[in-house]
């Protein structure tokens, strides 16, 4: 496998080693929190569709819906002149 060199200040580093988990190398780390940046939709509906909501949770949803339309601020209409 080839390897490249990189320099990253401290700070980076910090942060870079403040994610590895157990004994995960620093190349693991990006490959992990990079890629989870690269979702395609078509993995997004997969993990959509494992999600499951407890009925107190829906309930609260529809609270808050229900609230956001109940409180809409009405816009003056507005003339053409």
């Amino acid at each position: 496998m080839a390897v490249k060199t990189i320099t990253i200040d401290m700070e980076a580093y910090a942060k870079l080693a403040a994610e590895k988990r157990g004994s995960e190398s620093f190349s693991q780390v990006i490959k992990r929190v990079l890629g989870a940046h690269r979702m395609t939709a078509s993995a997004l509906l997969r993990t959509i569709e494992k999600i499951t909501l407890s009925d107190e949770t829906l309930d609260r949803i529809e609270d808050v819906v229900r609230d956001r339309d109940r409180d809409l601020v009405q816009a003056p209409p507005v003339g053409i002149e």
